[in-house]
């Protein structure tokens, strides 16, 4: 009996050890948008000036609920020019 020819490839292992790798390509993951951060005495300062503004806009809608309901309107004096 004849022995069988040698090639020069080696043998492939097939019981790898670990998780199969995908071979499919996909498009790489979406860049992660990074978030803004303001200083501390930037974002008090805003958050100042939204509180006051807030407080004026109050007072200003009291007022002229105010003068509605007693009876006052801007129409009971001319402007003459």
């Amino acid at each position: 009996m004849a022995s069988p020819l040698s090639t020069g490839k080696k043998s492939v292992n097939l019981a790898t050890s670990g998780p199969r790798v995908s071979k499919i390509r996909r498009d790489p993951p979406p860049v992660v948008k990074q978030k803004v951060v303001l200083p501390p005495d930037e974002r008090d300062r805003r958050d100042a000036v939204i509180g006051i503004l807030a407080f004026t806009l109050a007072i200003l809608v009291i007022l002229l609920a105010f003068a509605a309901w007693s009876g006052w309107s801007p129409r009971q004096y001319t402007v003459y020019f």
